[in-house]
């Protein structure tokens, strides 16, 4: 039986990779893959709060925001950081220093 604190365990290791990542990656698409970890972690953390708070409709729909979320996120990143290898060709985020478009 799989219980509450199994799901928090995993999330909070999901979490701490992404966060990790975010933190030591200069790669914007590195970047970009802790951030998803992140959000991952919370949609779990959301579903898992709500089969075990007696099948909740609502932690499933935050989960449903996240995942929406995460996409629409992604497409403007990915586009950013397009943007960004056109300007400076590279993806290094610590090499592009200037807002200039």
């Amino acid at each position: 039986m799989v219980t509450l604190q199994s799901y928090l365990i995993v999330t909070s290791i999901l979490f701490c990779l992404g966060l990790y990542n975010v933190i030591t990656r200069k790669n914007a698409v590195g970047i970009l893959m802790g951030v998803e970890l992140i959000l991952n972690a919370a949609s779990l953390n959301m579903v898992a709060f709500s089969h075990f708070n007696g099948n909740d409709v609502a932690g499933n729909i935050f989960s449903l925001f996240i995942i929406v979320l995460a996409a629409a996120e992604a497409a403007v990143a990915l586009a950013i950081v397009v943007s960004i290898y056109r300007q400076f060709h590279t993806i290094d985020a610590e090499e592009a220093t200037t807002l200039k478009g």
